[in-house]
């Protein structure tokens, strides 16, 4: 790797990083030595970037720093432009639009040695050829999460038993075969995973929860996600990942 390029990805680092890195992260990253990343940040620091931080403590870039946000490398434009197709190709019509539109304005701002990235990438994705259609407005789901709102639904389990309930919805999980709506069910209060395949009806009401959207999002993620035992076995981590459906 240049050493130009060395730089540009120790700022990428830091950029991308709410906590201070140390020399020795870095250099894990990069595969250079710890003494190079020492000069270089002596560089980068001797050039008015403004860093803060010292070896053995880690080092932090300052929230003012100003770089141009699509000044992209090429691993950076296939990766999102991978992740864009993928979106496209599974998604709502609404974000399907968003991504091709996303694919088209990176194509127009990134430089000409990069435009070949996108008509010829290197990397693909298989797409899953069951396609199992919503029982809810996706998009207008995505605006209920960022408001706030609560949706009232007719739920049928994987057992065939329906019942209704009034849910807070707090993120959209995607599959390559469908969707899961995570929300805090008022019927069972507790939180709950939904097939989105398997809602009958959906209300979009216009009452607002108690807590706001992010900390509901948090508390999820804290007694869900980051509860979830980690077991030896792939395959029973997975199953274990996998959301209930009562």
């Amino acid at each position: 790797m240049r050493r130009a390029d060395r730089l540009f990805q120790i700022i990428q680092m830091l950029r991308r990083s709410s906590y201070p890195l140390t020399a020795a992260q870095m250099a894990a990253e990069l595969e250079v030595s710890v003494r190079t990343i020492y000069r270089d940040m002596a560089d980068l620091i001797g050039q008015r970037v403004p860093i803060s931080g010292e070896a053995g403590f880690g080092y932090i870039l300052d929230d003012a720093f100003d770089m141009p946000p699509l000044m992209l490398t090429g691993e950076e434009v296939e990766a999102a432009v991978l992740g864009a197709q993928w979106v496209a190709a599974g998604s709502d019509p609404v974000l399907a639009n968003a991504a091709r539109d996303l694919i088209a304005k990176i194509s127009v701002v990134i430089p000409d040695q990069l435009r070949s990235h996108i008509s010829h990438p290197s990397m693909s994705f298989r797409q899953s050829a069951v396609k199992i259609s919503d029982g809810i407005d996706i998009a207008r789901t995505r605006q209920w999460i960022r408001a706030g709102r609560k949706l009232r639904i007719d739920y049928r389990d994987e057992r065939g038993k329906v019942s209704a309930r009034v849910i807070w919805p707090i993120i959209i999980g995607y599959f390559d075969d469908r969707r899961t709506l995570a929300a805090w069910c008022e019927l069972r209060q507790a939180f709950r995973h939904f097939r989105c395949d398997r809602i009958l009806v959906a209300d979009f009401l216009d009452e607002h929860y108690d807590v706001a959207p992010g900390a509901l999002r948090q508390n999820w993620r804290k007694n869900v996600i980051d509860a979830v035992p980690k077991l030896p076995s792939e395959t029973k981590k997975r199953d274990a990942l996998a959301p209930g459906h009562s």
